[in-house]
């Protein structure tokens, strides 16, 4: 214990724990233990091992032989926005194909609601994810597109994140449909003066319906010569030059990665952008899925994520992510659960959450299972039973 006067938590009769430490427990990636229990002194791990070794500490809590593992990092969403789309999704699940362009509709909404409404609808969505097992969250601006909306957006994400992305460049603003790059030179001079002092991330939709190679790779530098730190939507709906140019930028991550030529696989495979994945995108428009295992096969670091978003995947669960990617992307359970928790750190390049060893914070999700792998073989189930975010039980 740290001798602190913070309060001190034991978590015993763990059937397994999920470390994400390869030198604790079974070795593997997911550094297994069973029979564990884990120490929480303050806002942090303090202790990881077998029960019969745990330390005496001021409260114990009986997992009753149930798993648990790292609170998940979501490492893309969307969630400062109005209005709704139910309209657009009922006429694509009866045939009409998916494009960048229903983004405007939500623009619409999000520039007509009051800062309150914004900020309703946010913390909403944060506490659906967070009752999911969510700990670590990302979320974007995008939905406003001038000036006034971006900063806006920012501001009120940042009052309940850490993880806050410029997204100005979402799509051309419809107020610039005729001249892209008057709508370039917004994003990357006045917007961009008035979002960084609020984001720590700057994005751009790389993508036919959205910004070009030469137009992303703008964008992106301005926002790093700002101190911003490049994510870059890429390669979701067709073949393009996004995931290289995320490599070239060392993006801390490209994120869709459905379409991948052999030279993108092995640009991800040289560097350190991770690839995230999103697939209650491809679930919520009948797209075709991206191919985990060819990129984990590869040696690319893979996250998966929500991309909770009013248009193409509103879904704030994980745990549903994780039994799509188990499915229908190749990846074994291990695997995505690795990726929406460990993985979702390194595309944010933290190392303080997406793991459960001393000095990480005390982000814990118990499931109502006695493995993480009922997370893929049960879809569909609300297994979290319990959630722990900075020592503090929340659920």
């Amino acid at each position: 214990m740290s001798g602190t006067s913070t309060s001190t938590t034991v978590i015993t009769n763990i059937a397994t724990l999920v470390t994400n430490d390869p030198s604790l427990g079974d070795r593997s990636p997911l550094g297994l233990i069973q029979d564990a229990a884990v120490v929480i002194d303050g806002d942090r791990i303090a202790w990881t091992g077998e029960t019969s070794k745990a330390p005496a500490t001021d409260n114990r809590v009986d997992a009753g032989g149930r798993a648990v593992l790292p609170g998940f990092v979501d490492s893309h969403s969307h969630l400062v926005f109005a209005g709704d789309r139910t309209q657009e999704f009922n006429a694509r699940m009866s045939g009409r194909a998916y494009s960048a362009g229903g983004i405007r509709t939500t623009v619409a909404a999000t520039r007509a609601a009051s800062d309150g409404e914004l900020e309703a609808n946010l913390t909403r969505y944060l506490d659906e994810a967070l009752r999911q097992g969510t700990t670590t969250f990302e979320t974007k601006s995008g939905y406003g597109l001038t000036v006034a909306d971006e900063s806006r957006a920012l501001r009120i994400a940042a009052a309940h994140t850490d993880e806050v992305t410029y997204l100005g460049a979402h799509i051309v603003s419809p107020d610039y449909a005729d001249d892209p790059a008057a709508y370039v030179s917004l994003v990357t001079g006045e917007m961009l003066n008035a979002c960084a002092p609020h984001a720590r991330w700057i994005d751009v939709f790389c993508e036919k319906g959205a910004f070009d190679g030469d137009q992303a790779r703008a964008i992106l530098t301005a926002g790093r010569a700002k101190g911003l730190h490049p994510r870059i939507h890429a390669n979701q709906l067709s073949y393009g030059p996004g995931v290289q140019l995320a490599v070239e930028l060392d993006a801390a991550s490209a994120d869709h990665c459905t379409h991948l030529t052999d030279a993108d696989v092995d640009a991800l495979a040289s560097g350190a952008t991770v690839a995230t994945l999103l697939p209650g995108a491809e679930f919520s428009t009948r797209a075709q899925w991206p191919d985990a295992r060819r990129l984990l096969d590869a040696g690319v670091t893979v996250a998966l994520s929500t991309d909770c978003n009013p248009g193409s995947s509103f879904t704030s669960s994980v745990p549903f992510c994780i039994a799509l990617a188990v499915r229908d992307m190749g990846m074994t359970p291990d695997e995505a659960v690795w990726a929406a928790t460990a993985g979702g750190a390194a595309a944010l390049r933290r190392d303080d959450v997406g793991r459960v060893g001393v000095g990480a914070r005390a982000d814990l999700v118990l499931l109502d299972a006695p493995s993480h792998v009922h997370l893929a073989y049960r879809p569909g189930v609300p297994l979290v039973t319990g959630v722990w975010r900075r020592g503090v039980r929340v659920v």
